[in-house]
């Protein structure tokens, strides 16, 4: 299978980072890339004209963090809602393709308060402007599905970490944190957790929904979560074991667009291609430790 590889490699957080990561894809035989922002519309039209025979679209390119959509919140609209159209649109002229596959998050449960978090919840009460663009990137896929056909499947990813992440999430600054000898910043509430989901979980998940797309003009939502939610505390320990240093703890009032506590419920996944996480919290930060060792060298 050949595959096309798109990202706009902004500065949200270190460039480096990314061309590391490029630099591991762009050894791997059948692979491409283009630098281009996904909300460039004539750019996208480009790239659909240059591979019209495209049968499958991952959609994951996002401008993510909930905190830093109180920051600038122009640059959410800009990626996840023009980004999710204009890639619709340029999908439109793919006459082979069979399934749309996009990154969604949990943070579009915002403010609900039942627990495990189910698919059929409401989502209508979001607590981050992050969350609403996510919302909309849903809504947006329903739509298209509907009215041309694409068939289409939104995935609810829950708190991923691990190797090649991104500094912006609190486990990566944790470690950066603890490493250097900084506070590591931790929001009150004896309840905080997040159902952590570690990489390879997440991509396997994602290949085993690609292969069974909906029927034509229907879009679906799926959970992937780690099934348990983890004390952010937890955390915390496991990677003073593995990175071999006590953390500095700095206790801070939780900001409001935090959600206190996510949990994803796995049902309509696991019925449909039996997809379930395999990595436990202790293995995925071992994991995680000893890549950020070697890449940050300490």
């Amino acid at each position: 299978m050949d595959v096309v590889g798109v990202d706009t490699l902004n500065s949200y957080y270190d460039r480096s980072l990314k061309d590391a990561r490029l630099q591991q894809l762009q050894g791997q035989a059948r692979f491409s890339f283009l630098q281009m922002d996904v909300s460039d519309r004539d750019g996208m039209k480009s790239v659909v004209a240059a591979h019209p025979d495209i049968e499958v679209v991952i959609h994951l390119a996002a401008q993510a963090g909930v905190r830093y959509s109180l920051v600038d919140p122009y640059s959410y609209v800009q990626t996840n809602v023009m980004g999710q159209v204009v890639l619709l649109e340029a999908c439109r002229d793919l006459k082979d393709l069979k399934h749309f596959v996009y990154a969604s998050s949990s943070s579009v449960y915002g403010r609900n308060r039942s627990l495990p978090f189910r698919e059929g919840d409401r989502v209508d009460e979001p607590g981050s402007l992050y969350a609403v663009t996510k919302r909309a990137g849903e809504l947006t896929a329903s739509t298209y599905a509907y009215l041309y056909g694409i068939p289409q499947t939104g995935l609810r990813f829950f708190t991923v970490y691990g190797p090649w992440g991104r500094p912006d999430m609190a486990y990566y600054g944790f470690a950066d944190a603890i490493c250097t000898g900084k506070p590591v910043t931790l929001y009150e509430g004896a309840n905080l957790s997040r159902d952590f989901t570690y990489i390879d979980d997440i991509t396997a998940g994602i290949l085993d929904v690609m292969d069974m797309p909906p029927a034509r003009g229907e879009a679906r939502l799926l959970n992937l979560g780690g099934d348990r939610p983890e004390r952010v505390t937890t955390l915390i320990g496991l990677l003073e074991k593995y990175l071999g240093k006590a953390a500095r703890i700095e206790l801070q009032k939780r900001p409001v667009a935090d959600m206190e506590k996510t949990w994803a419920c796995l049902d309509d996944v696991k019925g449909l291609c039996g997809w379930a996480p395999r990595v436990s919290l202790e293995e995925g930060v071992m994991k995680f430790a000893a890549w950020y060792r070697e890449f940050h060298k300490n």
